[in-house]
């Protein structure tokens, strides 16, 4: 299929979508056909000026309420990068476009609910059209979707089988949530509010495995005290979307992981009396209870951003106890700065890495390898075994 564009950044007003149009420009300043897309020509005109954007760089109009300008967004372009959540709100007409049209699709959704209803409603299309439709590519949930991929990939290496307990361990990270993954979340309680049905899909891990249900897997909801890294942990706020694309690209890439396959992820707090403590204060702690935090379009500044950086563990439990660990880690904040990198980054591979077959997909299971080389390459993570 011909098409004008490589890629449209749709949303690239917003505060997101602005880093990620800022970094195809810097990065791809040659060779790739991209091209800004929003609801208001005006405002990608200003937005264009005031990134010090080309102006040879083309913009679109297309609205989440008008179903037929997404279509035709879609029929332009190779992939589409969605930067317009909640996506629960305002992303169905757009999934259901790019599988209608064949067009591969990257977001930043951290929205399992609706990442159901879209699996249920689009991958049988998506399948058929050849649409390659990834969700979660950003800070939820490439980092642990990869970081596992890593560590499995290790253990086959070294015992020839994969570690069949993987436990996710946050030892450092410094940065905001986006304002995005806030309204979310919000988003999400509102929606199983009016719809108790969604309760269970939301406390599955399996939610994204339709007909598999693995072993029982740990809560995460309460400090411990983990022994194999000496230290307490915490419950970690990005685990409820992180664990379930974890679990599905295990079973998208036929249970590689194993059938008896149990993950989980918290946060490390620290040692003794203080360590304790302070994963019991976390626990406590709602970081969207109030309004404080960035709005969407809303962000941290250029040098908060830079200042940003994460750091996560993977430890491996072999069944006779022998452990191997694998480390991610970004240099950016979190929420902004390395999402934007990563979500962008994502688009590429899929335009110039990786062919694979249609359906919705997780980044491990489609991209996995090419991913995680263009990740360290040009996006300032590491990934490490050992």
């Amino acid at each position: 299929m011909t098409t004008d564009f490589d890629v449209i950044v749709y949303g690239a007003t917003g505060y997101t979508g602005r880093l990620v149009a800022e970094y195809i420009a810097l990065t791809y300043p040659a060779g790739v056909r991209w091209a800004m897309a929003g609801r208001s020509l005006s405002k990608l005109e200003e937005v264009r000026g005031e990134m010090g954007i080309s102006a040879d760089v083309p913009l679109v109009t297309a609205n989440a309420d008008d179903p037929a300008s997404l279509r035709a967004m879609c029929e332009r372009t190779k992939v589409v990068i969605s930067t317009v959540g909640p996506y629960q709100l305002y992303g169905s007409d757009l999934v259901a476009a790019c599988a209608a049209t064949g067009t591969a699709y990257v977001d930043l959704c951290g929205e399992p609910a609706w990442m159901r209803q879209m699996i249920d409603a689009h991958d049988a299309e998506a399948k058929r059209t050849g649409a390659r439709i990834v969700f979660s590519c950003g800070f939820d949930s490439i980092p642990f979707d990869l970081g596992v991929l890593t560590l499995q990939e290790a253990a086959v290496a070294r015992f020839g089988r994969p570690a069949p307990r993987v436990k996710c361990r946050v030892r450092t990270m410094k940065g905001t949530f986006s304002g995005g993954t806030a309204a979310s979340l919000k988003a999400t309680l509102a929606a199983a509010a009016k719809d108790p049905s969604l309760v269970p899909l939301l406390a599955s891990p399996f939610a994204l495995t339709p007909g598999h249900k693995g072993p029982h897997q740990p809560t995460g909801l309460i400090p411990e005290y983990d022994s194999t890294i000496e230290s307490w942990v915490a419950p970690f706020v990005m685990a409820p979307i992180n664990t379930k694309n974890v679990h599905r690209t295990n079973f998208l890439l036929g249970q590689r992981y194993g059938d008896d396959f149990v993950y989980d992820e918290m946060v490390v707090t620290g040692l003794g009396e203080m360590g304790k403590a302070a994963a019991e204060a976390l626990t406590k702690l709602n970081p969207f209870a109030d309004n404080k935090g960035p709005k969407p379009g809303e962000g941290p500044t250029k040098e908060e951003r830079e200042s940003g950086h994460y750091d996560v563990l993977f430890i491996g439990l072999m069944p006779d106890g022998t452990r191997i660990d694998a480390v991610v880690t970004g240099d950016r904040d979190p929420g902004y700065g390395s999402t934007s990198k990563m979500l962008a980054e994502s688009a590429m591979c899929l335009i110039e890495d990786v062919a694979g077959d249609g359906g919705i997909w997780t980044p491990g299971a489609l991209m996995g390898e090419p991913l995680r080389k263009r990740l360290i390459a040009k996006a300032g993570m590491t990934f490490t075994a050992n």
